[in-house]
């Protein structure tokens, strides 16, 4: 595999990681917080498709692939923001060349109507 090409890592994305609300895990209850900013390349991977989602709700998925420094603290419990487009973790991390860097296949979900 080749290594990462750092000059490509021209967006600065936050690392972001769910955390517990009063210090307890509750589902629905909790904020995602920024735990670091770093340098990535961001490249989207196919045009946005409309899917429905039961009988009222259009979701576009934006797919794209997130390439970074190595880091071992990231995992699929993560997400990244850029700007204002949150990108869900679907698969990763991939190493690249000998911990050279790190891969990430991340999804963006918009409802129909949204700037994606």
């Amino acid at each position: 595999m080749a290594g990462l090409d750092r000059g490509s890592l021209d967006k600065e994305i936050e690392i972001q990681a769910f955390t517990k609300a009063g210090g307890v895990m509750k589902a629905g209850k909790g904020t995602w917080a920024t735990i670091d900013t770093v340098w990535a390349s961001v490249k989207d991977v196919l045009p946005s498709r409309a899917e429905k989602t039961g009988d009222t709700i259009d979701i576009a998925k934006r797919p794209a692939r997130v390439r970074m420094d190595y880091r071992e603290d990231i995992t699929s419990a993560h997400r990244f923001k850029l700007g204002a487009r949150i990108m869900e973790i679907v698969a990763g991390p991939a190493e690249i060349g000998h911990r050279e860097g790190m891969e990430f296949m991340v999804v963006e979900y918009t409802t129909k109507g949204e700037a994606p």
